[in-house]
């Protein structure tokens, strides 16, 4: 089956940590393909999604003047045109690309302007989802989600908090969320990822989120399973991350395809394209091998992440229809 010519959305996303070897050497020349493999690309098995997280700084680390940032974005573009996305919505935190002088609003401008010039050039559909972390304290996921609501009418569609999910309570990042909710801002939130199906209501209760990122844990509770249904609320999977990240021992034991037969709303989706070296093709690849899942599963996890998506009525309705095209 032709995988890589399937059209694709992808929901979840992070800028910094999809940079392909062809930016990163454009923005640092000492950078070989072997010192690229080693530092920006994690182990098959990292110890857990702190260790994972570690990667990340390579990237970040690139992404500090409006050029870098320019450069990694229409990079990533280019990613997602070679492999037939239609859609997709990409994340990163502000705070961390300011290291040069540059200021958050700055960052976000920069990073705007950029995917507007990337959608021209390679005709995917994208939008911006800006994140605070869950290490940050309650002055910084306030000044995070206040950028949202800065960049009204751009490419700028929602509120995220990523991070180590494990070693960092929701106190801190209680108001933002709250304030997003004030203000119509709409968000997804990470969690059920390092920790199980508690930390998922924690998010639920404490955010109210429309989207899970990642999520999956959720299948140890079925009650919470049913709450996720019944509230339709999507669930932004990323199989090959997590089996990085040490939650599941193989694909076979991961539970996307109990969840996707229990009804759920759920969508595929790579992460960190760079520290899980992999692309939606590899990971539609691997879902076909291990559960057989067949063109009819993963047209039903696009129309899911559309559906689920932080864009108009108008947009969603052109790419269910290129989407459907594509499928048939």
């Amino acid at each position: 089956m032709d995988f890589r010519g399937l059209p694709k959305i992808e929901l979840h996303l992070h800028l910094d940590c999809s940079l392909s070897f062809q930016v990163a050497s454009r923005i640092d020349p000492t950078l070989d393909r072997s010192k690229y493999r080693r530092n920006f690309i994690g182990p098959v098995r990292c110890h857990d999604l702190a260790d994972y997280l570690t990667r990340a700084e390579h990237g970040i680390r690139l992404m500090q003047t409006p050029q870098q940032l320019e450069w990694v974005t229409l990079d990533l573009m280019d990613q997602l045109r070679a492999e037939n996305v239609l859609y997709a919505e990409i994340r990163f935190a502000p705070l961390l690309h300011t290291r040069k002088g540059m200021e958050p609003g700055e960052v976000v401008a920069v990073v705007n302007r950029a995917l507007e010039k990337g959608i021209a050039a390679t005709g995917v559909e994208a939008r911006l989802i800006l994140c605070t972390l869950r290490h940050f304290n309650g002055q910084e996921s306030m000044q995070s989600v206040r950028l949202v609501e800065q960049f009204p009418g751009t490419h700028v569609v929602g509120f995220d908090i990523a991070g180590d999910e494990a070693g960092y309570p929701v106190d801190e990042h209680i108001p933002a969320f709250q304030y997003a909710r004030e203000k119509g801002i709409l968000c997804t939130a990470h969690a059920g990822e390092a920790r199980g199906a508690d930390s998922v209501w924690e998010v639920l209760r404490s955010f109210t989120p429309q989207r899970i990122g990642h999520g999956v844990r959720c299948s140890e509770d079925p009650g919470l399973v049913s709450h996720l249904k019944s509230e339709k609320i999507h669930l932004e999977i990323c199989p090959t991350s997590n089996l990085q990240t040490n939650m599941y021992e193989k694909l076979a034991g991961h539970p996307v395809n109990a969840l996707y037969q229990q009804g759920l709303s759920i969508g595929i989706n790579t992460d960190g394209r760079t520290i899980s070296d992999v692309t939606l093709t590899e990971e539609y690849h691997k879902l076909n091998a291990t559960f057989n899942w067949q063109k009819a599963h993963l047209l039903q996890c696009n129309l899911n992440a559309l559906e689920a998506a932080f864009v108009g009525k108008e947009i969603k309705a052109k790419i269910k229809e290129r989407l459907l095209e594509g499928y048939r």
